[in-house]
Order: C-alpha cells, then structure tokens, then sequence
C-alpha cells in the first residue's frame, strides 16, 4: 500500500505557527506509531515526525529490482487471534485496520556447533519431542522449564499488557487480577539462567537456552529476565510467527492509514534536532529546518541513547536517566546482507528463519552468530519469479567502521560479505554461485537511515 499523497505533501514546511498538539511522537518505528494510534484512538490530537520519506524505521522496507526487502527483523510476534499478547493485532483493531498474515509452522532452524541441528516448531510438544531426541536424559527437565515459561505467559496473558512502570495500572491491574500479579511477582528478579538451572544440568542444552535467549534478547540467558521469555517462549507456540502478507514494512503503512482515519498526523523528511524544554517541562520541538511544534506531551521513539544524547541537551538529563546510562551498556549494531538468490539454491523443506553458530564461545562476538530470513518461502511475490530473498545479519560494532576511507570502507564491506556468504555455503550450498542481487549495509548505514 503506498504512503497517501496527502502524507507526502506533508513534508514539514509548515509555518511555526502550527496548532499546537496533544502529543508529538518522535520518529515512526512500531513503538512511535503504536503509541499514535492508540492515543489518537482515544481522542488525542496527535502529530508524528518522522525523518525519513516513509515509516517503520528499522521495521520498514526498500525496493531492488523487483525485490521488496524488509529492513530489519521479519519474525513478528504479536498476530495472534486470541488473548491479550496479540499487541499487533489490537494495536490496528484500535484504528479500524487489519493485515492478512502468512502463519510460519517453525520459528527457528537452528544450527548448532557439533551439528547440533534443532527446529522450534510452533507446535509445542512437536518442538519438545525435538529437543528430547538430542537429550533424552534431560526429558523431565526440558519440560518442567518450558511448563514453568508458560507459567509466566499465562499471567501475562490474562490481564491487558502495559507499561510495568505506571503505578495507576500497576494498582489497577492488581485488583482486577490479583493471583496473575503475585505469580508474576516472584520472577521479577528472576533471569532465565538460574531458572533453566533447577531443571537442566547437561551443558549443551543450556547453551541452547543461552542462544534461545541471545536470539531477541542480545544477551545470555544469565542476563535475560524471566518475565521476557516466557513471553517470547510461549507465544511463538500460543500465537505463532505471523508474517505480513507484502512484507513487514505493511505493518506500518497500516498503523499510519488507522493513524490517518482518526485524525491524527504524519510528516515525513521531518528530522527532529532538539526538544524545546520550559520550566524543566518538554513543551516542543524543533526541526532542523527550523520549524517549531509544541505540545502538552512529547513522546520520543529515538533510541534512549539519542534522546538524552541528542534531543535533550545534557545539562538538562535528569539524575536517574544519567545512572541508568552509566550503568548499562549499548548493544552491537548489525552487519546487513540483502540478497537475491536463484530459488534453485534452497533445498526442499528450507525453512524461513535459521541462525548459524559454529563455536559457543564465539556467540556474542562480532560476526559470531549470523541470522538468515528467507521471508519469500512465506510470501513469493516480494520477489521476481524464480528467486528468493535472503535477509542475512550479524552482530557487528560501529567502531569496526569508522575512521575508513570510501575505498577502504567499500573494500571492508566486499570482505565481511564474502565471509558471511562462505559460512552460509555449509547449509545452502550454491548461495554464492546463485547470487542475482547482493546489497551490503554496515553500522554505518543503520545509522545514517535509522539512527541507531
């Protein structure tokens, strides 16, 4: 679905004498337009910035030569029909708009060091009996961690999810569902780790569990709350992987066309320089072409580290926000492949999600361990007929591309492409010699058109 014309017009030249708004959101990711809609769906006069000439950020998309290619992740949770997980399918209900969705039977084919090759199927006992096969000593223990993640889901899923960090819902919730609250209370300070270690004691099964988690979480089970996977662990079986028919970047043209239909607002190539800030209060913001918009609440869908890095000056960062960021560290950025591959390549039964690891010590590193989207074995029209996308990604470091000149920097990228396309020819023989289309994106460009 294209962007509406009336959105394109709206390129922020507007006076400085714009109505002043309910909300401004900073930025259209998900979260920006989710946070939109639902207030607009309420009511709320609300106006969206977004810098870039379309929506969705890291969520969004991009054309090639007959190829739509999803910019970022294309496992969406979320779509569910049932329950109160289904965030993305609420979250356009609220504005009057639906997405048809292409349900995928596995998650992840995962493989694994010592060929170690596992599926997570969206059917739960068929996962487990994969997982029982390659440690049937472990069968006990597999199932009580797994029971004890949908423990935490089903509390999750009988109360409406919002923020954990509003008392007024806290207390309202609390009283409305007073036994999903205390069962949620006791794996607030829980990491996934030390539960998996009641049950579990065989170590390669608890580096899968590691890599389970490092999968969404960046980080190691030991560092991964409790409350998050059982989440993620049991959705995937309660309301599946949902892909978007057209690819994921519909999510958002449809968030900004229920966005549209209650009144609210969106202007594109409307980069925010910095958030107008009066008696210790965000009142506004300025763009950088100087336009000026105020409201009674600003919303930031920038990343922390830019709106307290950037947005906000940082002689106005307040205290908390100041020890939260000495305290925590920033994630890896990504190094990108997208491609387009003869359909010859793909073995039959190829799966759409799989992660590569060849060494569990090198799983965090850069490079260590690489993901793959095959999202046409859901939705062939993203691609000509005959060939498939391969959204390949791995963790890389802003640091390893800085200070390069154009031609080191291009070189840079050819070697890091030949590297990951070398590792990948162990499970898709052919990939390099079926090759239509190679596009190669580094830290560099996540921050230039994502800004992060």
């Amino acid at each position: 679905m294209p962007v509406s014309i009336q959105s394109q017009s709206q390129s922020g030249n507007l006076s400085k004498q714009a109505p002043e708004y309910d909300a401004i959101v900073i930025g259209s990711g998900i979260g920006g337009l989710v946070t939109a809609t639902q207030l607009a769906a309420k009511g709320v006069k609300v106006l969206v910035l977004e810098s870039y000439i379309i929506p969705g950020g890291s969520s969004g998309y991009f054309e090639r030569e007959g190829y739509r290619f999803d910019v970022g992740a294309s496992m969406i949770f979320g779509f569910g029909k049932k329950g109160t997980t289904n965030l993305l399918t609420r979250a356009l209900e609220a504005v009057n708009v639906s997405l048809e969705t292409i349900s995928d039977p596995v998650q992840i084919h995962y493989h694994l060091p010592g060929n170690l090759e596992l599926k997570v199927h969206q059917d739960y006992e068929k996962f487990l009996q994969e997982l029982i096969q390659h440690f049937p000593k472990e069968e006990s223990g597999i199932r009580k961690f797994y029971n004890e993640c949908w423990e935490v889901f089903n509390c999750l899923n009988s109360m409406e999810l919002l923020s954990l960090e509003e008392p007024q819902y806290l207390m309202r919730v609390f009283l409305q569902h007073p036994g999903a609250c205390l069962g949620l209370l006791k794996y607030l300070p829980q990491n996934v780790g030390e539960v998996a270690r009641r049950y579990i004691s065989d170590p390669i099964l608890l580096k899968f569990i590691d890599i389970e988690c490092y999968c969404w979480s960046v980080v190691p089970a030991d560092k991964t709350p409790m409350i998050n996977a059982g989440m993620v662990f049991s959705d995937r079986h309660y309301g599946g992987i949902n892909y978007p028919k057209g690819g994921v970047g519909e999510i958002a043209l449809k968030l900004v066309e229920g966005l549209e239909k209650t009144g609210g607002e969106i202007l594109y190539k409307s980069k925010v320089k910095r958030i107008i800030i009066e008696n210790g209060s965000a009142v506004g913001v300025e763009l950088t072409n100087g336009d000026v918009y105020r409201a009674k609440r600003i919303i930031s869908n920038a990343t922390r580290w830019d709106t307290f890095g950037k947005l906000v000056p940082s002689e106005m960062i307040p205290p908390k926000e100041q020890k939260w960021q000495k305290r925590y560290q920033k994630s890896p950025s990504f190094l990108s492949l997208h491609m387009g591959v003869k359909k010859s390549v793909l073995p039959a039964g190829t799966e759409c999600h799989h992660i590569l690891l060849e060494d569990w010590k090198k799983m965090q590193e850069s490079e260590g361990t690489i993901f793959v989207s095959i999202p046409t074995l859901l939705d062939p029209d993203l691609a000509p007929k005959g060939y498939d996308i391969f959204h390949v990604f791995t963790p890389s470091w802003m640091e390893e591309w800085e200070d390069l000149s154009r031609e080191e920097y291009e070189e840079k990228k050819e070697e890091a492409a030949d590297r990951i396309i070398e590792r990948l020819e162990k499970i898709f023989p052919g990939l390099d010699a079926g090759l239509d289309y190679l596009e190669v994106g580094t830290a560099r460009s996540h921050q230039r058109f994502l800004g992060r």
